[in-house]
């Protein structure tokens, strides 16, 4: 009986931290079969939580398109860069306190998803 709850909580645990990442590599245009190591792509998203409707993002990689969505996907922001950059600059137009996926596309194609929290403007 106590192996089998052991069994049972380590399995749960062993699953819930695979759902706690949050960077996924969906597609890319590279060719079929290679390998891409997302642990390579360093992302910064700064302050958090965002206040004053305005956050930045840093890569160590060009990013050529951001997208925010609120936690049920609808959009609040999208920007493609026609000129690749490290360093963007947010700024949202009044958004409501919650959470919110940034979904980062480099110039490869590589994609990363992070969570940020927007805190109310005082």
């Amino acid at each position: 009986m106590k192996k089998s709850i052991l069994l049972i909580l380590l399995l749960i645990l062993t699953l819930n931290l695979q759902a706690q990442k949050d960077s996924t590599n969906i597609g890319s245009s590279q060719q079929p079969g290679s390998i891409i190591d997302v642990a390579n792509i360093n992302v910064s998203i700064y302050p958090v939580p965002v206040r004053e409707n305005r956050f930045t993002i840093k890569t160590n990689r060009d990013v050529s398109f951001i997208r925010i969505t609120n936690i049920i996907g609808q959009d609040i922001f999208r920007n493609q860069y026609n000129n690749p950059q490290q360093l963007n600059r947010i700024s949202l137009d009044n958004p409501k306190r919650g959470m919110y996926l940034v979904t980062i596309i480099f110039s490869d194609g590589t994609r990363v998803v992070k969570k940020i929290m927007v805190e109310e403007t005082e």
